[in-house]
């Protein structure tokens, strides 16, 4: 039971876990690229789905401002990054 009424957020922790492991799975799929021969194994580790959102155009008058567009590429190895990470951030507590 915590006394004094605070409770850890989570969401940080989920958040920057996941753009860690985003970014391990990034630096993990250049290597792959690199290191393996042109091959099926190669494609599937390297073959990516993208998501796109944006441009978000906002107009004040006095200020504008276009942000985007924001994408996300997602493939085996940034899955495998997230997992990596996820694992290593629980192993520390």
């Amino acid at each position: 039971m915590e006394l004094g009424g605070t409770r850890k957020k989570p969401g940080r922790r989920v958040v920057l876990i996941v753009a860690g492991g985003l970014l391990v799975g990034a630096l993990l799929t250049q290597l792959v690229s690199l290191a393996f021969p042109p091959s099926a194994a190669r494609q599937f580790f390297v073959t990516t789905v993208s998501a796109s959102l944006g441009p978000l155009a906002v107009d004040l008058r006095v200020v504008a401002l276009t942000l985007g567009p924001l994408l996300i590429r997602v493939n085996v190895l940034s899955v495998v990054g997230v997992v990596l990470v996820a694992w290593f951030s629980r192993s520390l507590l």
